[in-house]
């Protein structure tokens, strides 16, 4: 079998997206905002994030306009 994995910031744009769109948050929206929404969760993508150079204070729009999160292309 062939199945591809996502990489889990993918997940993480996927849900923060479906957020937009359901308007619970707003593209100028400070990354930090998805801390309410993630509750315990939330350490762990914070360690992502920051990782990724994300500061908690970016706008969403910053997070989803990312194309590709292979570690290689950092």
């Amino acid at each position: 079998m062939n199945q591809q994995v996502i990489h889990p910031m993918v997940k993480l744009q996927r849900q923060v997206r479906s957020l937009l769109d359901s308007k619970v948050l707003k593209p100028n929206d400070s990354i930090w905002k998805i801390a309410l929404l993630y509750g315990d969760d939330w350490s762990f993508w914070k360690q992502e994030l920051l990782a990724y150079d994300f500061t908690m204070q970016d706008p969403v729009s910053e997070l989803l306009a990312v194309e590709s999160w292979d570690e290689d292309e950092q």
